[in-house]
């Protein structure tokens, strides 16, 4: 017997992604929804749950998502959005309430935020406040709701954990703010999963908000010091001092995380409240197994656990960011949109191209992007000083990348597994810009690639004749790397042509870069052994678009063995 049909909004982001497969091992048939439904292409529980296209202000799609839907889950909201951002949570909220009452969905499943019992509305912080009306309007929307509402989520990838994180690290003497001695209850991401997914199941008389947490209640200095024990870092010297606002923390977090300034200004305003859970009557109804809920050090172990091994599924900018240009790449060559600058470069590489596929895709984070580190460093800056993203998001893996995954700076828009990667750029930029990866599987200007009778060749008579043709050359690659820029007016035109002069340096020293790492990587690791005969040996091996021979086989997110999200 299959389980309820469950609709999850923001399967694109941190918590929606890991819901995903836990509601599909569970048994339950799942469907999401997604403004760019390609981004949920690579997953690997892609091929496990519906994809639609829909997004939550737009009550057509809407309708369409939630028909013939049991359970729904809410898990969007407008956080970092800027100015406004409460009235986009708002009207969103109703879109969705109403939506669902009319589509006969039998539950509404939201995760929001702990809120202060005692702090009056107007004194939550815009975010606290934002989530709090969220869950009224969801509970008054005639369809039983569950709130879950949780304060500091701790997982491998989450905003929250990558804050404390880099802070802890970067920092062995700490200027803080006040609130970090305020009382916090963090809750391990494994628990606030097993929370959603037991939701689904509660009979439709309860409807109301749970608070969920873990068993420990700490402060926010005692979680940075309890951090450094768990991670095996020296003891922290952390001083606070009152005089630095909310504001001030989050230029001050975003200046040493990679967390934006504006996503970390509404998490350091929410730290200021106390958010500790009044209440666990959630385990009425989704009973605590033994060991549960996990302890922070426990959590923290875990998430640590995950990064170093390179697992983490979804991270904390999975989820697009607000304002960043989504626009695919245009197609037309002429592009009647406007005008559309390039700049192309081409090398012939002297390596296989799975050898040159493995450089390419292993680009950014902590390889680096290959030419004038301070350049991409400056830029990074700047990006961050005007509000941007920056160039320290890193990557969710160190060696594989799928569509959505973000990229310092940029996002996975496309990846042809061994021949193309494109991204797309999430700086502040006057226009539209994207980056073009080729792998190409053959590099011309070689004597036998040119000319296949060439003395020594396979098809050479003398050497045929005489029974000494060798065995064919593996084939070399060709690297192609395509820069486009599409400028917003005059400000646009004239941002290209101000850093088009470092192109060159930039751009060009890229390509031969990657060339040559692509190389080095070929001659150190050898000629790959030639098949024994009658080996099983496929067509995607030699390619390089099958799995590498260096990796250990995957597990299956439903098989017994498989690790639960951390």
């Amino acid at each position: 017997m299959t389980g309820p049909h469950c609709l999850v909004t923001g399967a694109t982001g941190y918590i929606g992604g890991r819901l995903v497969p836990e509601l599909l091992d569970t048994g339950h048939r799942v469907r999401c929804m997604a403004r760019s439904p390609e981004r949920l292409r690579d997953h690997p529980w892609a091929g496990r749950a519906e994809v639609v296209r829909g997004d939550v202000t737009d009550p057509a799609s809407l309708a369409a998502a939630l028909r013939g839907i049991d359970v729904a889950y809410y898990l969007v909201h407008a956080l970092g959005t800027g100015h406004g951002f409460e009235d986009r949570d708002r009207a969103a909220a109703r879109t969705f309430a109403e939506e669902a009452r009319a589509a006969g969905v039998r539950r509404i499943v939201y995760l929001g935020g702990l809120v202060p019992a005692d702090v009056p509305r107007e004194a939550l912080s815009p975010h606290l406040r934002s989530r709090a009306e969220v869950g009224e309007i969801l509970l008054a929307s005639g369809v039983p709701t569950t709130v879950l509402r949780a304060a500091v989520i701790i997982g491998s990838g989450s905003a929250s954990f990558e804050m404390l994180r880099y802070l802890t690290e970067r920092l062995p003497v700490m200027v803080t703010p006040s609130w970090v001695g305020t009382r916090i209850q963090p809750i391990a991401v494994r628990d606030v999963l097993r929370y959603l997914v037991g939701s689904a199941a509660m009979p439709p008389e309860v409807s109301r908000s749970f608070d969920i947490g873990g068993p420990d209640v700490v402060t926010y200095e005692e979680m940075m010091r309890r951090y450094a024990a768990v991670a095996r870092l020296p003891r922290r010297l952390i001083v606070r001092v009152p005089m630095l606002t909310p504001r001030l923390s989050s230029h001050w977090i975003g200046l040493v995380t990679p967390v934006p300034r504006a996503l970390a200004r509404p998490l350091a305003e929410s730290l200021r409240h106390e958010v500790v859970c009044d209440e666990h009557d959630i385990a009425a109804y989704v009973p605590d197994p033994p060991g549960s809920p996990i302890g922070f050090d426990r959590a923290l172990a875990l998430a640590l656990q995950r990064v170093r091994e390179a697992k983490v599924t979804t991270r904390w900018s999975s989820a697009s960011l607000p304002g960043a240009p989504s626009d695919p790449l245009p197609t037309d060559p002429d592009w009647a949109g406007g005008s559309l600058y390039t700049d192309e470069r081409e090398l012939p590489v002297d390596a296989p191209p799975d050898a040159l596929w493995r450089v390419v895709e292993g680009i950014g984070g902590e390889n680096g992007w290959y030419s004038f580190p301070l350049a991409w460093a400056v830029r990074g800056w700047l990006d961050r000083l005007v509000g941007g993203v920056g160039i320290r998001r890193g990557r969710r893996d160190a060696a594989r990348l799928r569509v959505g995954d973000s990229l310092d700076f940029w996002r996975v828009e496309e990846i042809e597994a061994g021949r193309l990667l494109r991204l797309r750029a999430e700086m502040r930029l006057p226009g539209l810009a994207w980056l073009e990866l080729y792998a190409d599987p053959r590099a011309p200007g070689s004597a036998a690639d040119s000319d296949p009778r060439a003395p020594g060749s396979a098809a050479d008579p003398a050497a045929r004749a005489s029974g000494s043709a060798p065995d064919p050359a593996p084939p070399r690659a060709r690297y192609r790397q395509r820069a486009l820029f599409h400028p917003h007016g005059l400000l646009g035109h004239l941002y290209w042509w101000s850093v088009s002069p470092f192109h060159a340096v930039v751009f060009g020293g890229m390509a031969r870069n990657i060339a040559g790492a692509a190389e080095r990587a070929a001659s150190e690791s050898g000629p790959a052994p030639s098949p024994a005969p009658g080996s099983a040996s496929s067509p995607a091996a030699a390619s390089g678009t099958g799995p590498r021979a260096e990796e250990p086989p995957t597990t299956d997110a439903h098989s017994p063995d498989a690790e639960p999200s951390a």
